[in-house]
């Protein structure tokens, strides 16, 4: 079969298995790089306020995503918030069952507009719930590199007082 003949079947495409493989480097960007620094060596979420809609961007970006205004205002938000919506996961990426399932949630930062992925610890699949507040747990400074996975994780808020308690 030639490129110019239409395919009538499934049965008729041809494929060939191998591997392609791909080096790519990812910057994260002026805007990026700030927040990462700032949640390395100080700890500290940091967040992007745009002056035209008010919308908080975290992690930041360089540009409003609603307006498209430049953004400029930076805003350090709390390490608490709220799970946005989250799944339960029984298997890892290659398909082998996890011994404990895995939470994977958005988190939506006090203060912020949006939530970001990450994950849940600290509590079980059955009392995980959407509302619930949470609380960042970052990684030791001297293990900290520069990454969101410099959160370690986030657990039910530990408050005296808090619902999650």
């Amino acid at each position: 079969m030639g490129f110019a003949e239409k395919i009538q079947s499934p049965k008729d495409i041809k494929h060939m298995e191998g591997e392609i493989p791909v080096n790519y480097l990812y910057t994260v960007g002026i805007a990026g790089e700030r927040f990462l620094r700032e949640l390395r060596d100080n700890a500290k979420i940091l967040g992007i306020r745009c002056s035209r809609c008010k919308l908080v961007h975290v992690p930041p970006r360089t540009y409003c995503e609603r307006c498209f205004e430049r953004l400029h205002d930076w805003v350090e938000l709390a390490s608490e918030g709220t799970i946005e919506t989250f799944t339960i996961c029984y298997f890892s990426a290659n398909g082998n069952r996890l011994a404990e399932p895995e939470i994977i949630a958005s988190v939506k930062l006090n203060g912020a507009t949006a939530g970001f992925i990450h994950r849940i610890r600290d509590t079980n699949d059955r009392d995980i719930r959407i509302g619930m507040n949470v609380e960042a747990v970052l990684k030791e400074r001297g293990e900290r590199v520069g990454s969101l996975l410099d959160i370690a994780y986030f657990r039910p808020c530990r408050r005296v007082g808090s619902e999650s308690y």
